[in-house]
Formats: structure tokens, C-alpha cells, sequence
């Protein structure tokens, strides 16, 4: 039974592994993956380490690192295991396990298990296939007083199960995380490092003999007869027990290769254990990356997976963990130390742009889950499983970040998609993104008074203004040259034009804030807007008009506007009594997209009007619509994969289809909701609904890029969508807007958090000025 007396806050995870300075890989995994814990989670565990070392090999450590376990000593298994054992803060131990770290000394090392008192957890980095008798006894000890192993392939689980005897119930699959890059330009990246013009191959990590650097130079030597240009990078410093055990004997004969073979042009060491900022830049003006590992046992490699989430398209050997993942033109396989067989794949793929653009779009999709943030929540929900006492995960907010949205926007409006988080001119744009982006940064700019700000808020309301005919109806759709599409003529309209009338009320709403010029021009163009509202029949574009009238009239109430709310809502509210029944209270006969407009806009036309009816109407249909998508915990909106439908209970359970948009309209409702009445259960709903976008959903994966500022375009059934669109993009922007007033954060800057470099579609704040009303 859970311990639910505890002390929240005081809760703590001791990480027993290697750790910074200590140069090894390990040591780089778990620093990585305890930062992801701390910037996920706020006021639900503390963590601490316990860092593995020598005798004769003593470290300055960092503050969190509280114990120090030396693993050549047995005193000091003793005396580490007592430590932990008295601190009654402790919930959870988690070793990280490499056979090495612990060489020589495993008796000690099982004694100490055994004699820890908490819950322990042991993640295997390495998981070697048939062992002998003395190997699977000692895998077979660790397990015996482990609550729970981490496997870091499906393949390792497999391994651990039918050749060690492990119950599958005990293991859980964690991959090796991966860091969110922002996918920069390789041509910048490659100017900024004097690579500009080289077709750039490259492998990084600590050097060793294992590492089989001399397969890639011997291959070179074919690869340059084609490619004279070409350049090897080899990132990283030796190995310190490499050093330790036999110097620089290693990189020396390298270098001896490399001379006798006259590639002093074509290969490159960079002998350094860089920042990770640096690395990633490397690995993303990397046009190929190599990984020739000899060691047919490695289990997993974190330098193959970074390459990976970095869009590098890599060819490897055959260890299991790359056998695994590079399936379905994801990378290329060659065989161990076969130089011939590697040239003749660097070559292909050096021809064949178009190959290397799939592999490296499959790489980044494939290994997106294991983003350390989604790492760093199935490790949470793991501490959630083990730990003797309940744990409440709670989601640490995101800063305000514009950088994508800014990104998305060129002089004319926001670009409607994306390729992954890069803007596609190609899809044009559209009254409904702009229309939001004008919502969003309206809101922005009442809590930041960012004077940059107006520059976007004029730029997207230009772009309304554009979009609307002298008839006094708005168009949609706009190729690349700003020029009206044919599905203009194609698509009901209703709905964009009642989003465009909610932006331009919410923008009308902020006359306090904002220039007088630019009020007075919306003002103007949405009294031409609203001259043909009454022939509009949509639900969801009543609810719009609804919700921009009552926007517009927060500051100064337009009478005939008044009388357009009351026409809008009457016809809802008769909606409404149409179709509701004993079990039914909505207004049509079933839920499909953007459903939480409908109620707010009836609270909306309350708090206009002040009738009655609209108030119970908003009440019941809202609480109906949220007794369908929220769980105990979590929401879980309509699909777009299947319409709820009145008398209709689908057998199966429709997973995924979940979109952005969806969810942040309900927060905002949920916001207008709880301002009027107060119920703290909506508030709830709020935080539960927001950290859908954090990761509180049926995949535990992020739907929000905090790299990128970036928001992901869906939930399907096993997968997110890693396209970045503008609606997607812009409707978590107005959720993490909307949220901040209740659930308070100290913002560094609520602005962007990174100077990025400039690309294609954005412009400076000089560039901007040129912008008229």
C-alpha cells in the first residue's frame, strides 16, 4: 500500500552512476536525462546522485551530487548503501549499469543491492546476447532485488528474457534519449564552421579502437576519387581509459593512415569533448554520419541516436540497436569492418539527394519519441509505478516562446504548414491562421507590452483586412503569391469569416493598448463584417461572431451589435432545445471540431445580455461536453478519426485524431467559465487539458517543441505528427497565454528565449517598420 503521508516536496531519486566531470558515456546519459526530469517536473521529486568512481580517480563534483560511490572499494559499498539507507527522504534508488563500471569488484556490488532498503531500479546499457553461466547468474542477482529493469531496446528486453529468464512484467523499454534540435540550415552552419562547399561525413564520441575509425578512412580512399571534396570528421577526445591504459597509441595510428593514404585533405580530428550546443551544430551540417563499431554486443549507442534526431542520414554496422531502428529506408546497414562495402554506400547516398532527404525525414520521425522530455516522462511514470509512496506528477509550464510563430511569418502573414518545423511556402496561407495569430498576439501583448508586438499584430490584421470583399464576406485561401485560390469557391467560408470577426473584436477590445489608427481601421472593417452575419447559418461561425461582438463591446457597447448577439444566440439556444435530450444536451446531434465555442459563446451572449436562458444553456452544454473528453486526470478531445454521435456507442474506441486546436479552444472556454462562476473544477480542467500539450496523453508523449516554440499537428493512435503548422502552433500559444494569469510562473523573458539565425522567411525589426496600416 502507497504512503500517502509522505512529504511531497521533500521526495528523492538517487541516481547511482557515473557523472560529469567524469568524461564517459554514462556519465553525459544521466546528467542528460536529470536535467529532462527537473525542467519537466516542478515540486514532485528532488533528485540526487551518487556518483561512481575510483580510488585513484577522484572528481570535483557538482552540489547535486550527494554521495560518491568509490567501486574499487568494498568499505565503500558498505558505507554508501548505510547513507542512503538512513535518509527516510529517499523513495527510489536507480542504478545505471554497465558490466565495466563495476569489473572486478561484482560481489561487492551485489552485496550492496541487497543491502539497500528502498525501491531500486537498474537501467542496462549493455545487454550481452548468450552468456555464459557466471554472466546470466550475475544479470539473474541484480534482478532479484530489482523492483524494475530499463532496457533500452526492444531488442536488449528480448535478450533479457529469453537468454537470461526475466519476466517481461519487470522490464520496461526506455530508449536512449535524444536531444529537440531546430533543424538549422546546413549551408549557414557550414559557413559559421569554414566547411562551406564540403560534403561533410562525420562520427563523434570518445575515441577508441573499437569505434573502427580505420574502416571509414580505408573507405575514403575509393570515395575521394569521386568526391576529392569530401570531409571526415572524427568529433571527440580519447577515451580516458584508453588514455589511462595505452595513451594517444590509438588516434597515432590513425593519423600514420591517414598520411601514408595522403587524405591529410579529407579527414579531420576534432579532439575535443565539446559543448553540446557545438555537437549538435556539427551533427546538423553533417551530410552523412558514420557509425562502424566493431563491438557486435553494443547494445545501444547515444552518439548513433543524437546523429539521428538530427536529421543525419547515417550508415552503421549491424549492432542490434541500429538493426532495430533503421528498418523502412530509415538508414543503411554494411557489414562490420568492410571499407569497400561503406564507400560504396557513402557514394550512393552522395548521388542520391533525394534518398538521403528520406532517410534523414524517417530518422527524425523514428526518434522522436525518444526526445529526452518523453524520456523524461516514461522515467516519471516508471518512479510513479515503483515508488512506496504517491507520487503527483505534476507538469512543469513552458516560458513563452515565438520563436516558431515569428518563424512562420513573413511581411505578408503566416505561412498556413510546415515540414517538420521548416515554413512550406508552398501551402500558401490562410484568413483562419492569420486570424488566430492576430488573437494570440493581442493576447501577448497585454501582458508583455512588447512594443514588437504591434509589428505582427498590424501585419496579421492587414492580412484580414485583405481577405475581406467589398461585399462584406471574407475569403480563406491565398497561394504563395498572395493571389485568391479556387477553393476559395470550393469550401463553406462560414466558419473563416466568423473567426476573422473574433479576431478583429478581440483586436478592437485592446483600444486601451493600442494605437488609435489601427482601432479605428478594424472597427471600420468589422461593421462590414458583421453587415452580413444574419445570412450565416453555421453553428461554430455564430459562436465566432458571438464571441467577437462581446470582445468588441467590452470597452464601448455598439447597440445593433447587441441586437445581432441576441438574433445569434436565439438561434443557438433554439438549436439546442431542438436536439437535447435526457442524455443529450448539445446543439446538434452530435460533437465533432471546436466544440467548446459553442457553450462559451452562450456564456458570452450572457454576460452581453444578461438573460437567464443563455446562462443555463452555456452551463448545462459545457458541463455535457466536458463529462465527454475528460477522464479523472487527463482530456482526451474528439477525434477527428470519428464524430461522437447521438444514440450511436461505437464498440471500438476511437484513438487519436486528437488535434491542438481542439484542446485549446476548450481551455479557453474552460478560462471563461471559471472567471464567471469560480468553480475550481474548471480551473482543474484547465491545468489537466494543458498538460496534454506537455505530455499528459494516451502516447506520454510532448506535443509542444520547447526548442523549436513550435507546436506538433496531432495525436494519432501511435505516432505525433511532427509538422509544425501555423493553427497547430498558434492554438498552444493562446493556451500557454491564457493559462499564465491562474497558474503563475517567473518568466526569464516572455518573449523568445534563443537569438536564432535569421532564415528565409523572417525579418528584422527594421525590415518590419516598412509595414503600413
Amino acid at each position: 500500500m502507497k504512503n500517502n503521508m509522505a512529504d511531497k516536496t521533500h521526495r528523492e531519486i538517487v541516481f547511482i552512476s557515473s557523472y560529469p566531470p567524469r568524461e564517459c558515456g554514462i556519465a553525459t546519459y544521466s546528467q542528460d536525462l536529470i536535467f529532462a526530469l527537473k525542467n519537466k517536473f516542478k515540486k514532485t521529486f528532488k533528485i540526487s546522485i551518487c556518483a561512481l568512481e575510483l580510488a585513484d580517480e577522484k572528481q570535483l563534483y557538482p552540489k547535486e551530487v550527494a554521495y560518491t560511490l568509490e567501486t574499487d572499494s568494498t568499505e565503500s559499498y558498505a558505507e554508501t548503501a548505510t547513507k542512503i539507507n538512513q535518509n527516510t527522504n529517499i523513495d527510489i534508488v536507480l542504478l545505471q549499469h554497465e558490466f565495466g563500471l563495476f569489473k572486478n569488484n561484482e560481489s561487492d556490488f551485489i552485496h550492496f543491492l541487497k543491502q539497500i532498503n528502498k525501491p531500486v531500479i537498474v537501467a542496462f546499457h549493455t545487454v550481452l546476447p548468450k552468456p555464459d553461466e557466471a554472466l546470466k547468474q550475475l544479470v539473474k542477482n541484480i534482478e532479484s532485488v530489482a523492483q524494475s529493469i530499463i532496457a533500452m531496446t526492444k531488442t536488449s528486453a528480448k535478450i533479457l528474457i529469453e537468454d537470461y529468464g526475466i519476466s517481461s512484467t519487470k522490464i520496461e523499454v526506455i530508449p536512449h534519449g535524444t536531444h529537440l534540435v531546430a533543424h538549422l540550415d546546413k549551408a549557414i552552419l557550414k559557413e559559421k564552421h569554414l566547411l562551406s562547399g564540403r560534403k561533410v561525413l562525420a562520427t563523434f564520441g570518445l575515441l577508441s579502437s573499437g569505434k573502427c575509425i580505420e574502416t571509414t578512412i580505408n573507405a575514403l580512399r575509393i570515395v575521394v576519387k569521386r568526391y576529392p571534396d569530401v570531409l571526415f570528421l572524427v568529433i571527440g577526445k580519447t577515451h580516458p581509459t584508453v588514455i589511462k591504459e595505452e595513451g594517444e597509441q590509438y588516434r597515432a595510428i590513425l593519423i600514420e593512415k591517414i598520411e601514408s593514404l595522403h587524405l591529410q585533405h579529407n579527414v579531420k580530428f576534432i579532439n575535443q569533448y565539446l559543448p553540446l550546443e557545438v555537437l549538435l551544430e556539427y551533427l546538423q551540417l553533417t551530410d552523412i554520419y558514420l557509425f562502424t563499431s566493431k563491438d557486435r554486443n553494443q547494445a545501444v549507442s547515444g552518439t548513433f541516436s543524437y546523429a539521428l534526431s538530427c536529421g543525419c542520414p547515417i550508415i552503421s554496422t549491424p549492432i542490434p540497436h541500429a538493426t532495430e531502428v533503421l528498418q523502412n529506408e530509415t538508414g543503411i546497414i554494411v557489414d562490420f569492418e568492410n571499407p569497400k562495402q561503406l564507400a560504396k554506400k557513402i557514394i550512393d547516398l552522395i548521388d542520391n539527394d533525394t534518398l538521403c532527404a528520406t532517410i534523414s525525414a524517417n530518422g527524425i520521425h523514428k526518434l522522436a519519441p525518444t526526445a529526452w522530455e518523453n524520456s523524461a516522462i516514461a522515467h516519471a511514470l516508471l518512479f510513479e509505478k515503483v515508488s512506496e509512496s504517491e507520487l503527483d506528477l505534476q507538469y512543469k509550464i513552458p516560458e513563452i516562446n515565438l520563436n516558431h510563430l515569428k518563424k512562420m511569418t513573413t511581411d505578408y502573414g503566416m505561412i498556413q504548414f510546415s515540414i517538420i518545423n521548416q515554413p512550406d511556402i508552398e501551402s500558401g496561407y490562410t484568413l483562419d491562421d492569420n486570424a488566430r495569430a492576430l488573437v494570440a498576439m493581442c493576447q501577448h501583448y497585454e501582458i508583455t507590452k512588447n512594443e514588437e508586438d504591434l509589428i505582427y499584430i498590424t501585419l496579421y490584421f492587414n492580412f484580414i483586412k485583405n481577405c475581406l470583399q467589398d461585399e462584406g464576406y471574407f475569403l480563406n485561401y491565398l497561394d504563395k503569391n498572395k493571389k485568391f485560390t479556387k477553393q476559395n469557391s470550393e469550401t463553406n467560408l462560414s466558419d473563416s469569416n466568423g473567426r476573422a470577426i473574433w479576431a478583429l473584436g478581440y483586436l478592437i477590445s485592446n483600444s486601451d493598448l493600442l494605437p488609435d489608427a489601427l482601432i479605428d481601421e478594424a472597427k471600420a472593417t468589422m461593421k462590414l463584417a458583421l453587415s452580413n452575419v444574419l445570412n450565416i447559418h453555421s453553428p461554430r461561425a455564430m459562436a465566432f461572431i458571438i464571441k467577437g461582438i462581446f470582445y468588441s463591446n467590452r470597452n464601448n457597447k455598439t447597440p445593433s451589435y447587441t441586437l445581432l448577439t441576441k438574433h445569434l444566440a436565439d438561434k443557438l439556444a433554439q438549436m439546442y432545445k431542438h436536439e437535447t435530450k435526457e442524455n443529450w444536451q448539445w446543439y446538434e446531434s452530435y460533437l465533432t471540431y471546436g466544440n467548446s465555442i459553442l457553450p462559451e459563446a452562450m456564456l458570452c451572449a450572457y454576460l452581453t445580455l444578461g438573460t437567464t436562458i443563455y446562462k443555463e444553456i452555456a452551463i448545462i452544454t459545457f458541463d455535457f461536453l466536458l463529462s465527454k473528453i475528460f477522464t479523472t486526470n487527463s482530456i482526451k478531445v474528439i477525434s477527428n478519426k470519428g464524430w461522437l454521435h447521438n444514440g450511436y456507442e461505437s464498440s471500438e474506441e476511437v484513438i487519436g485524431g486528437e488535434q491542438p486546436i481542439d484542446v485549446a479552444y476548450t481551455i479557453l472556454a474552460l478560462s471563461k467559465f471559471y472567471d464567471t462562476f469560480k468553480d475550481e473544477d474548471y480551473k482543474d480542467k484547465m491545468n489537466m487539458a494543458f498538460n496534454w500539450f506537455l505530455g499528459k496523453n494516451h502516447l506520454n508523449q510532448i506535443l509542444y517543441n520547447p526548442c523549436t516554440g513550435g507546436c506538433y499537428d496531432g495525436l494519432e493512435e501511435d505516432y505525433i505528427n511532427l509538422n509544425q503548422g501555423a493553427e497547430s502552433t498558434v492554438s498552444y500559444l493562446m493556451a500557454r497565454l491564457t493559462i499564465k494569469k491562474y497558474f503563475e510562473i517567473k518568466e526569464k523573458k516572455v518573449s523568445e528565449t534563443k537569438k536564432m539565425q535569421p532564415l528565409k522567411y523572417q525579418k528584422t525589426a527594421k525590415q518590419w517598420q516598412n509595414i503600413s496600416l
